[in-house]
């Protein structure tokens, strides 16, 4: 079992969905955590009170993440409640899914705004407290196979997180000196609330049970990627890519050419 009792982690992002399994397991592997949200303070007193159920210290904090402003103060704020940062997990993310000829240009620049610029701002603010304390630390960005795909419909999206990617990687490498590792996670398709805005429930049960395990990621798989990589047995990995989609990258439909041979 990880144990990561002392450390202090901020997930941004945190009250439903991905962020919300990502705070959960870091709670449960005893990290203290603040819950980042920006419209749903219900939902994160409830990620606030599955983290307590665990044994952990945790707390919310409001923050807009098309704001810079909102975001250091957030750091700020999170660095007083817990007595310091040790653990980032840039997660908080906004999307819309439009054809680019045809998309909204006031949403492609909130996509843009909010999981471009807010994950940058985020980092820095995060990773300069810890750079402060002289401790080291561990940052997981939560990027996506989109960095790679070009996946029609998401251009503002996959812009974005190909963005994170390079971020993430050239962050390693200037901070390695500093001992803070720096680290991507791409998720496949995962059962969150973020889901329901693009698919109803029957395409998502449809063709979830298409893919090569049969159904959608859950969010506390991809929660405890992260508990992985905040480890101390995992000081060794930064600038690294793990990607957590039950195989859906790879060559799956293919296989009908050798099931039809046997």
């Amino acid at each position: 079992m990880t144990d990561l009792t002392g450390k202090r982690a901020i997930v941004s992002g945190a009250s439903m969905g991905i962020g919300r399994g990502v705070a959960v397991e870091l709670a449960k592997a005893g990290a203290q955590v603040v819950i980042n949200y920006r419209s749903h303070p219900e939902e994160a007193d409830q990620v606030v009170a599955e983290c307590e159920a665990a044994g952990s210290r945790a707390f919310k904090v409001r923050a807009d993440f098309a704001i810079q402003a909102e975001i250091e103060k957030l750091v700020e704020e999170s660095a007083d409640l817990m007595g310091g940062v040790d653990i980032l997990v840039s997660n908080a993310v906004y999307s819309d899914r439009h054809l680019f000829l045809e998309a909204d240009l006031a949403e492609f620049r909130k996509t843009i705004d909010v999981s471009m610029w807010g994950a940058f701002h985020f980092l820095r603010s995060g990773c300069q407290k810890m750079v402060d304390a002289g401790q080291g630390g561990n940052v997981v960005v939560i990027s996506s196979p989109h960095a790679h795909m070009a996946m029609p419909g998401s251009m503002a999206y996959n812009m974005a997180k190909a963005a994170n990617d390079q971020m993430a990687r050239t962050a390693a490498c200037e901070l390695a000196r500093d001992r803070i590792r720096v680290n991507i996670i791409h998720p496949g398709w995962t059962d969150t609330p973020g889901e329901r805005k693009f698919f109803t429930e029957e395409t998502l049960q449809r063709e979830g049970a298409k893919l090569p395990f049969g159904r959608l990621g859950r969010i506390d798989e991809i929660g405890r990627g992260v508990v992985f990589l905040c480890d101390p047995g995992s000081e060794y990995i930064t600038g690294s890519t793990i990607t957590i989609d039950g195989g859906i990258q790879l060559p799956w439909r293919e296989m009908y050419r050798v099931e039809e041979k046997v």
